[in-house]
Order: structure tokens, then C-alpha cells, then sequence
């Protein structure tokens, strides 16, 4: 009787343990690998090192594009060897936290800190006359600290901000603004940091709505369609969810950079996997800001206060 006893209470103890290492991220549930493919990136401010990069882009030739804190855009190819890169015109109040390839090739480079999106060839050369925004307020086409921009299958161009105005604005082609919504607060349809944007191949806007740890789904005119998340550090909930990103086989990845890990969700928001868990070593994040997908659908995460990308397939 006691040898049953004591083969119970192991069991119940080894079933709990991996309890808990499921929920810290120890245990990939959704069964990817816990080590990377690919590991790069080093700590400084020469060429080709990083400063917690804080957003990712990856364009059509697998080229990968970062901006970190020190104001950088670097482009490396996709093992991460270094390629070109350039600064934005000034950094002095802060740093890009959002990239993304428009489908004219062109790079769009959320300035957060001087309220306007910039726009770059991908060599690196301005094109001035494409710049939107530039002007800090509430009013329609001025901007707050802007976090992304996502451009749908007609050119649109959805522009994301906090701050005095936690909103969205949707901007025509030619850079007129349209429409807007949102606002501050936890209502459904408000924001409170909407970090990061995808769109996919509805035009339907999906919105990682930061500090209230869920994901909201809009149509191409801001109705909301859609809602889930909840804060929590257990698969399904999220905390400080940075990144999200749509693979287009029915996935949702979000990168939380509260739980240092990358979640993997179907599109009704059910949790499927996550990889990654708080810590320094290859499988380990340390405040993630984003990911983005290569064209071998291999997943990079931005690895930001461990200044490194990590490559995985989950």
C-alpha cells in the first residue's frame, strides 16, 4: 500500500512539474523544436551588431531588415550576415519601433517619436516626397507616437499610434486620410498601445492591442468583427502581446513580450503551441518586440534584450 502511496505522489508531482514547465514556456506544446535552427546577432553599436533591435521586415529576397535603439535600419541576408545599412534622419527623442515592406518593394519605417511614417528604397535612399505624418496631435492625418503601418490589397495604408490618441488611421494610396477608430481605453474597439497590425487576405485589420493583453479584429472600415485574449501567463492568455503575424495557412503567431515567448493560436484564438520562455540561452527570449516569416516559412523572432534574432519552425 505504501509503494502505491508513494508511486501516486510521484506521479501527481511529475504530472504538475510539467505542468509548470508547459506554462513557463520549457515545453513547446505545439511541437516545435525548443532549440532555434539559427541563432545570430551580437551586442553593440558597430556595423552589423544590435541594440535591442525592436522591429523586424523581411522583403521578397529573403533579405531581413532590423531597427534597434540607436535610431539603425541594417539589413542582413537570411543566415544573418550583414549587408547594408543606414540611419533614420534623427533619434535624439527615439527610435523606430515598427518596420514594414510595402508591396512596391519600398520600406515603411514607423519614426515613432517624431510622429510620422518614413519611407526608404531598400537601399537606403529617402523618398521624402512619400513621408506621412510629420505633425503631433489628435486631429485627423497628424499622428501620436506611432507603433506600425500594414497596407491592404488595395494600397491602403493603416497607421497605428498611442498616446494622446490610441487609434488607428486609414490613409488612401496617395498618402489622404480616410477614416479613423478607436480611442483610449479597454472598451472593445479602444486601444491602450496597439503595438503592431497585420492585414490579411480580407483586408480584415488584426490588431495586437498591447497593455490590454488581446488581439482585435476589424473590417477595412473599423468595425470590429473579432476579440480574444485575456492577460495571463497560462497557453491561450497573453501578456504585453508586441508582435503578431499571419502565416496564411490558418495561423496566428503573436509575440508577447511580457511572457518572452511566441504563441502560436488558429484564427478563433485557441492556443496551439508556444515556444520560448524567459532566459539567455539558444530557445530562450529575453523581451521579444516581433517576428516575421521567411519565405521557407520559417519563423524569426526578435530576440531584443538578448539583441539577437533566433530562427525557428513552429
Amino acid at each position: 500500500m505504501r509503494i502505491i502511496r508513494l508511486i501516486s505522489v510521484v506521479w501527481h508531482a511529475y504530472t504538475w512539474a510539467a505542468v509548470a514547465l508547459v506554462l513557463t514556456g520549457c515545453i513547446d506544446s505545439g511541437g516545435g523544436s525548443s532549440k532555434p535552427e539559427l541563432l545570430w546577432g551580437k551586442q553593440g553599436i558597430d556595423k552589423g551588431e544590435l541594440q535591442k533591435p525592436r522591429a523586424i521586415a523581411i522583403d521578397k529576397n529573403d533579405e531581413i531588415y532590423l531597427v534597434d535603439m540607436t535610431g539603425r535600419i541594417q539589413v542582413y541576408d537570411v543566415d544573418g550576415n550583414y549587408l547594408r545599412g543606414w540611419r533614420t534622419p534623427v533619434s535624439v527623442n527615439g527610435r523606430p519601433t515598427g518596420l514594414t515592406m510595402a508591396k512596391s518593394g519600398r520600406l515603411l519605417v514607423p519614426d515613432t517619436h517624431y510622429y510620422r511614417v518614413l519611407v526608404y528604397e531598400p537601399d537606403g535612399t529617402p523618398v521624402e516626397d512619400a513621408t506621412l505624418g510629420g505633425v503631433m496631435g489628435p486631429g485627423p492625418g497628424e499622428f501620436g507616437w506611432v507603433t506600425d503601418v500594414a497596407e491592404d490589397s488595395k494600397g491602403n495604408l493603416y497607421v497605428s499610434e498611442y498616446g494622446d490618441a490610441d487609434r488607428i488611421q486609414k490613409f488612401s494610396p496617395k498618402g489622404e486620410f480616410l477614416l479613423q477608430w478607436g480611442g483610449s481605453g479597454e472598451e472593445l474597439g479602444q486601444f491602450r498601445r496597439p503595438q503592431s497590425m497585420t492585414i490579411d487576405d480580407q483586408d480584415r485589420v488584426w490588431v495586437a492591442d498591447s497593455c490590454n493583453h488581446r488581439i482585435q479584429i476589424f473590417d477595412s472600415e473599423g468595425k470590429l468583427l473579432d476579440h480574444w485574449g485575456a492577460e495571463g501567463a497560462e497557453p491561450g492568455k497573453l501578456y504585453y502581446p508586441y508582435g503578431i503575424l499571419l502565416d496564411g495557412k490558418g495561423h496566428v503567431y503573436v509575440c508577447e513580450y511580457g511572457n518572452h515567448r511566441v504563441q502560436k493560436f488558429t484564427l478563433d484564438g485557441k492556443s496551439i503551441g508556444t515556444w520560448g520562455m524567459h532566459g539567455r540561452e539558444p530557445g530562450q527570449l529575453n523581451s521579444p518586440w516581433a517576428v516575421a516569416l521567411d519565405s521557407e516559412g520559417r519563423l524569426n523572432v526578435l530576440d531584443s534584450s538578448n539583441h539577437r534574432v533566433q530562427r525557428v519552425r513552429f
